[in-house]
């Protein structure tokens, strides 16, 4: 089982929204502990629901967040899972939270504990790269992202190993 999924989502082709494909890229990068999966699933809802069906024990979306403050602003929210979001099935080439989580459901499987690490953008402008508060903010949340992950993996269980027989 995958002790925890951090799920980078977004478009690399609209400015700021390729926020958490660019934090799940640096995390790629790092020694992160054993069982916690990176994965840029970019504007791929439907597959980020598909893969909730086997569920990690925590799910870290990473992702854009508009609530009003400065750009490059980081916030770290526990979605209700539970809401009845405005579209009921994830888009295979659109990332809303709450559609993927709300499709997750209706495919019949149960979700984990979800943290969404999300950053206030600046624009959503036709280009590939971050705005420069965006992009600086990037350090910041691929810290939070390991100290979420790191939390979760150490209060944890181990999980069981499998006996084997001569």
């Amino acid at each position: 089982m995958t002790a925890a999924l951090v799920a980078g989502v977004g478009n690399v082709f609209f400015g700021d929204d390729g926020f958490g494909v660019e934090v799940a890229r640096r995390l790629r990068a790092e020694r992160l502990p054993r069982g916690v999966e990176v994965e840029d699933y970019g504007i791929r809802g439907l597959h980020l629901a598909y893969r909730l069906l086997d569920p990690p024990g925590l799910v870290v979306i990473v992702d854009v967040v508009r609530r009003g403050g400065p750009p490059g602003t980081l916030y770290v929210l526990e979605p209700e899972v539970d809401l009845e979001p405005a579209c009921d099935v994830a888009e295979a080439h659109a990332v809303d939270v709450a559609s993927v989580l709300a499709s997750v459901r209706a495919l019949g499987g149960a979700l984990p504990p979800v943290r969404l690490v999300g950053c206030e953008p600046g624009g959503f402008a036709e280009r590939m790269g971050l705005g420069p508060d965006v992009a600086a903010a990037v350090p910041e949340a691929v810290r939070i992202v390991r100290e979420l992950v790191e939390a979760h993996v150490a209060r944890a269980p181990e999980a069981p190993r499998e006996e084997t027989w001569p």
